[in-house]
């Protein structure tokens, strides 16, 4: 009977450390997407359609680790003409500025600090965070998710375009909220 134990409690620490490591972010498992009021009345929704980053857990499964960066030419509004202009040196200027990118500090509780940087320019930001846990796929790939969520000013980083509207307000509201779905693979499971 103690053998038993032995081996079940063996077996769970096994289990619970496999998981540490470096994880490569899994673009086909991985939404990041924006959203930013206009004309104070509606949300218009936005994403990165192509993004790469690794994070890293450690043996408890803690995030010790992340860094990701966005291509600016990626971003996808569903209307060509407004993603042009995102594009355009009015806001992103993606070909001065290609990549977006964020690099994590720390992560206290709930929270992620880190730094963003856009257009060139780097601020610290605090995100909610959430570990979606690890799993084993049907592959024997390890797997583990986690969700990054929060609001910036875009004047931070001298996007500051805009129209002011007759009734008052503006077109495109200052704060914008992100919300980042990373799933990755465990380094060695994947094709690094």
């Amino acid at each position: 009977m103690k053998k038993l134990q032995f081996l079940a409690i063996a077996l769970a620490l096994g289990v619970s450390s496999l998981f540490g490591g470096v994880y490569k972010v899994d673009p086909s498992h991985t939404n990041v997407t924006f959203s930013v009021k206009h004309m104070m009345i509606s949300t218009v929704n936005g994403e990165f359609q192509k993004f790469d980053g690794t994070f890293e857990l450690d043996k408890k499964n803690k995030l010790i680790a992340l860094s990701g960066e966005m291509e600016v030419e990626s971003i996808n509004t569903n209307i060509a003409k407004r993603d042009a202009h995102l594009k355009s040196d009015e806001i992103f200027d993606a070909k001065q500025f290609p990549k977006v990118t964020f690099v994590l500090d720390k992560i206290k509780g709930n929270k992620a600090y880190g730094k963003l940087t856009i257009k060139g320019t780097t601020k610290d930001v605090v995100l909610d965070y959430e570990f979606g846990g690890t799993v084993t796929d049907p592959w024997g790939k390890q797997r583990a998710g986690l969700s990054l969520s929060g609001k910036v000013d875009r004047r931070d980083y001298n996007i500051t375009w805009n129209q002011a509207l007759e009734a008052g307000g503006v077109v495109v509201s200052e704060i914008v909220k992100l919300n980042v779905e990373i799933q990755g693979i465990l380094k060695g499971d994947d094709e690094f």
